[in-house]
């Protein structure tokens, strides 16, 4: 049996041997029909029950005209990058959220927009879903652990609900908390993390185009364990920077504490932009493996800087020491 090894120190089954062969197979059949026939994802009645959709409900978007919006990599069968995750709410290992997050009440939700802004909003799910046409996004996620998924993730830049919200001069950062539900996430007896989990970003990165406020993946709504019900993608940096199950988005001046900043400082800092140069105090980042190619016997890629968007993101980093900065 192929392993992986976790950040928790834990050795895990790759998500395709825990997953029956046959209805493995059969996912990954059924995604790349789609994706040759350049049709949305969409879960029939012959589906309902035995598909990897089931309970998902199917979401519309648009192919997305932002620039580096599609990636062209092969995508990561959606048996995978729905059962191999970091979600430390629900568990360390990087199957617990499969096994635990479904027990999260996603509906009622609300976000809040706080902070710094001069139309302070408290928004439900379908009044964000409502406030922008959805498009779907091929982006790739890279995490610090040496592994990279590519997904085709759904919704619109943050830009358009920060817009919304008339951030103050002022504003420099933006701030977002997840939920912290001790009903529903067992991970939460555990003082691993500071909770709730917490993630910022400068304005400037917030309010770039290809930040993605994200409602689903593979043409439907988020599972539960990859961040339901609305989570942001940040695609240029490290997994970790794009947090999940959002509750508040908060504008603030100064450089807002992060949950793993706050955890060890020294191994990851405030921006985590994909650096094959800048490598982990505990391994190298100048490789990588996809998940779905074979485990530990998937061949490693070499690193990619900003994870292959340089070219539409290097300009918020103009003059600054990205090893200083990292």
């Amino acid at each position: 049996m192929l392993i992986q090894t976790g950040a928790s120190g834990f050795m895990h089954p790759h998500s395709s041997e825990i997953t029956p062969e046959a209805a493995y197979l059969q996912r990954r059949e059924f995604l790349q029909w789609s994706a040759a026939s350049g049709v949305a994802l969409a879960s029939g009645a012959a589906w309902a029950e035995n598909s990897a959709f089931a309970g998902l409900k199917p979401v519309s978007a648009v192919a997305s005209t932002v620039s580096g919006a599609r990636a062209t990599d092969k995508l990561t069968p959606f048996a995978d990058a729905s059962s191999y995750n970091n979600f430390y709410e629900f568990g360390l290992g990087k199957e617990d959220p499969a096994r635990n997050a479904q027990a999260m009440p996603v509906r009622p939700w609300t976000v809040r927009v706080e902070g710094l802004v001069n139309k302070p909003q408290t928004l439900d799910l379908d009044a964000l879903q409502k406030l922008s046409g959805q498009e779907e996004r091929i982006y790739r996620l890279r995490c610090v652990e040496g592994w990279s998924m590519v997904i085709p993730w759904i919704g619109y830049s943050l830009s358009k609900l920060l817009a919304q919200v008339e951030p103050q001069g002022s504003a420099k950062y933006v701030e977002f908390v997840t939920l912290a539900d001790s009903q529903s996430m067992p991970g939460l007896r555990r003082a691993v993390l500071s909770w709730p989990y917490t993630e910022g970003l400068r304005l400037d990165e917030a309010m770039h185009p290809l930040t993605l406020l994200t409602f689903g993946m593979y043409g439907h709504e988020l599972p539960k364990q990859n961040g339901a019900p609305v989570r942001v993608m940040v695609p240029w940096k490290y997994g970790f920077k794009s947090p999940k199950s959002i509750v508040a988005i908060r504008l603030v001046e100064s450089e807002p504490r992060t949950a793993w900043n706050k955890a060890a400082r020294n191994e990851y800092g405030f921006y985590s932009n994909v650096n094959p140069e800048v490598p982990h105090p505990r391994w190298s980042q100048a490789t990588e493996r996809r998940i779905g190619e074979g485990g530990l016997l998937a061949p490693k890629r070499k690193t990619q800087l900003f994870n292959g968007y340089e070219e539409q993101v290097a300009r918020l980093y103009a003059g600054m020491d990205l090893r200083k900065n990292f």
